[in-house]
């Protein structure tokens, strides 16, 4: 048996995940402990506006923020063991995702992650395997989305067609026809929370929509939802993946002239269709063979938000990764362990069929304290 920590944040930004995980022969046994950290609130929203594209930013800050994370990771690890009682001699790595800020594969060739891996090594005393994404994107990948291939240690079945939803700050969908990884497919789909987190920080000050409260005293714009609906990237092939440089909302008010004054209640609850609607469309066209949609990440505690995907999808079984005995807040963290371990084994750690990428690799670097 090993135990190896995964530490991650998503595009939402809402928190730092950790979980300490247990593994034997590299299929993971159980989750012993989990721990959410925090940034504070002057780098949240530094990197929200860094991950946005919307100012351009010094290297000399670039590299504050980098430090930053990383302390910010350390942090939440150290807690993590301090909570679950566990010595850091006992751990064999930590598997840290690092905090997305740019991602652009088709393009620019390329995606970044901050978060110095050494710096938390040396706070943590623990090895860190980071880096997971730029030895895809190199094989001509998208680097994204990584969680697939641990979805499908996790839910796969040979006898019935599954789909695993991640709702993040973006949504991304996993698709399983069967027990065989070589017929995996992954992509992100569209927006998940990123757009009613900013809407609502923008209108009242709050980091996110409680259980969909606001959203649901809303009524559907049906023109903006529409105009959204037309984006270019839902229709996209894929391979393909996104993030916040597209997502965001300037783009929101580039598809209405007339968000200024629409009723913030109103635009909030055409977001949370946005993210239904887009999925629906997504995996009706991608996958439609599915029988039952397994659904993890934070938006699963958005108790709108999963009433409105259950009502687009009437045709399949939705439950959440709960239903399949993982807590769906641990799914993203509890990858990145498992990403680490099979590191640590010389295993590779991204899908060909995902991601696009020449051939499967060995993912991520080590670097010892």
């Amino acid at each position: 048996m090993e135990l190896h920590v995964g530490v991650m944040s998503g595009t939402s930004q809402d928190g730092i995940d950790a979980v300490l995980a247990r593994f034997e022969d590299g299929s993971l046994r159980e989750i012993v402990a989990r721990h959410t950290g925090r940034y504070s609130s002057v780098l949240r929203t530094e990197l929200l506006t860094l991950s946005r594209e919307a100012t351009p930013v010094s290297l000399a800050r670039y590299a504050h923020l980098d430090r930053a994370v990383a302390d910010a990771f350390a942090d939440t690890v150290v807690a993590l063991l301090e909570q679950a009682g566990i010595d850091r001699s006992q751990v064999r790595a930590v598997g840290s995702h690092g905090q997305t800020v740019f991602h652009d594969p088709a393009v620019a060739g390329n995606s970044l992650q901050l978060g110095d891996p050494s710096r938390i090594a040396v706070r943590t005393g623990i090895a860190v395997v980071a880096d997971f994404r730029r030895a895809d994107v190199a094989l001509g990948g998208q680097g994204a989305p990584l969680l697939p291939i641990f979805h499908h240690a996790c839910f796969a079945r040979v006898d019935e067609p599954r789909a695993v939803l991640n709702l993040g700050g973006i949504a991304n969908l996993t698709l399983l026809p069967g027990a065989s990884s070589d017929r995996v497919r992954g992509f992100d789909c569209g927006p998940a929370n990123c757009l009613m987190d900013e809407w609502i920080e923008r209108h009242r000050g709050q980091s996110h929509d409680a259980h969909g409260a606001w959203a649901a005293s809303g009524s559907i714009v049906d023109a903006l939802l529409q105009s959204c609906l037309r984006e270019p990237y839902f229709a996209r092939p894929i391979p393909k993946s996104t993030g916040r440089g597209l997502f965001n909302l300037d783009w929101l008010a580039s598809c209405d002239s007339k968000l200024d004054s629409r009723d913030p209640a109103d635009v909030q609850r055409t977001l949370c269709e946005l993210t239904a609607r887009s999925m629906a469309e997504a995996l009706r066209r991608e996958g439609p063979a599915t029988r039952r949609l397994i659904v993890c990440g934070g938006g699963t505690r958005n108790a709108f938000l999963m009433q409105r995907i259950v009502q687009a999808m009437p045709e399949l079984i939705v439950e959440t990764a709960a239903d399949h005995g993982i807590d769906p807040q641990d799914i993203e963290a509890g990858a990145f362990a498992w990403l680490a371990c099979r590191r640590l084994r010389g295993e590779t750690g991204n899908l060909p069929s995902v991601t696009g990428a020449q051939r499967a690799a060995v993912l991520g670097g080590v670097f010892e304290p």
